[in-house]
């Protein structure tokens, strides 16, 4: 049962800088197999493939526990692409590999609870819970409780410190996401909390969805840069909705925003190898995940 009783009500003495999913160099590199070459098995051979790739991955893991400590990151988000095919829906052989190594997988949650390391997950943009042809909804729907099956299985709390990041989805449903999220279980709905993106929501749109549900919002100033035009990060409104989706969080110590640059300047959509524009409206953010491409060498060189 996931551990729901600990207390992380304290922020980080200084900003917890996250690493996001892999290094840029050999050290956690995650393998996998593509649905082509999954399905070309036997189905004999299935469960073994999986078997040495989940086992693979989930050592891997426990061994990102170990180098966020001796670099003293304390943030980790957790790639979503670490179980291939355990979310299909006619197959259910990643499942039951999963069973066989479920001991295997509560150590490495332990290792990251140990290590006093915030694990968090943000699955992929192809998750949109309130789209409106059914079949979407319904794929999507499984895809994501299944990460939340994997961060039970992991032993994390079912609270957002162990967070599952999404995007709006669906441009102009606000509503209709709103309803979606009131009906999930428990092991997603309390886990789960939204991001602004570019196009689809801005932070202004997403707010009255978080208000209406109680789910955090995560801002990401990047995104907000792009979205509404702006010259660049240090705009007034940085500031002002930093602190208006702090208010979301319970509590505020937990809050996490999103940083990023852009390669080419501030309307740039694509990520830059390192940060150098932090914004000042972040300097009492608690947990900022650091999207370069550079991946440790960026947050090493912001700590």
């Amino acid at each position: 049962m996931p551990n729901e009783g600990r207390d992380q009500v304290t922020a980080p003495l200084r900003p917890a800088y996250g690493l996001v999913c892999m290094t840029q160099g050999p050290e956690l590199r995650f393998r996998t197999i593509t649905l082509k070459r999954y399905r070309m098995l036997e189905v004999a051979e299935r469960y073994a493939a999986l078997r040495d790739l989940y086992a693979s991955n989930t050592a891997k893991l426990r061994s990102a526990a170990g180098y966020c400590t001796a670099h003293g990151i304390q943030l980790f988000r957790m790639s979503a692409a670490l179980y291939p095919m355990l979310d299909l829906l006619d197959d259910p052989t990643g499942k039951a590999v999963l069973d066989e190594l479920a001991p295997e997988l509560l150590a490495v949650g332990q290792a990251f609870g140990d290590a006093g390391i915030r694990v968090l997950i943000h699955p992929d943009q192809y998750i949109v819970l309130n789209s409106e042809r059914p079949e979407v909804r319904q794929s999507s729907l499984h895809q994501f409780l299944t990460h939340a099956d994997v961060l039970d299985r992991l032993g994390f709390e079912r609270s957002p410190y162990h967070c599952m990041i999404l995007h709006g989805g669906k441009g102009g449903r606000g509503e209709v996401l709103a309803e979606v999220i009131r009906d999930l279980p428990d092991a997603a709905r309390l886990r789960l909390v939204l991001e602004n993106d570019e196009r689809a929501y801005s932070p202004a749109e997403l707010l009255p969805v978080c208000q209406a549900t109680g789910i955090p919002l995560v801002f990401d100033a990047h995104h907000h840069v792009v979205h509404d035009k702006l010259e660049s990060q240090e705009d007034p409104s940085v500031r002002e909705w930093v602190l208006l989706t702090r208010a979301t969080w319970a509590p505020p110590a937990w809050q996490v925003v999103h940083l990023s640059n852009g390669i080419e300047g501030p309307q740039d959509r694509r990520h830059s190898h390192l940060i150098a524009d932090l914004p000042s409206a972040y300097f009492d953010v608690p947990w900022i995940e650091v999207e370069a491409k550079g991946k440790e060498e960026a947050v090493l060189g912001l700590m």
